[in-house]
């Protein structure tokens, strides 16, 4: 799966759950908005998967690998993460919480580099 979900708003699961004949007594949405994530997901993974085999099918050369790099980025790497962590510290545009988060993610990146 992706880190970019594409998932209904909470409240959507809310009201589909609501809506359900089958109701449970838990206050919580988190079974409801965990199998909404999926479906979504699921779904969404399904159209991507036939646009690109019909863009294939096609003859449009490499319009499919393009469509899934723009649809599916790669998550940034950790250095990645860690340099813009570092950026967003310098010039200090965080509050104090965001700059912990950053501070946080600059010292795994420096914990994961090799010992030499």
């Amino acid at each position: 799966m992706s880190d970019h979900l594409i998932t209904p708003p909470p409240e959507l699961v809310q009201q589909w759950s609501v809506s359900s004949p089958i109701q449970h007594s838990d206050e919580s949405w988190a079974y409801e908005l965990f199998i909404a994530h999926q479906a979504a997901q699921w779904g969404s993974d399904q159209e991507l998967k036939a646009c690109c085999e019909w863009f294939a099918n096609e003859g449009y050369g490499t319009a499919p690998d393009r469509i899934r790099m723009h649809r599916r980025p790669k998550p940034p790497s950790l250095k990645e993460q860690a340099l813009t962590a570092l950026h967003a510290v310098a010039i200090g545009v965080n509050d104090t919480r965001e700059q912990h988060q950053d501070l946080d993610t600059i010292r795994k990146a420096l914990e994961a580099l090799p010992n030499d």
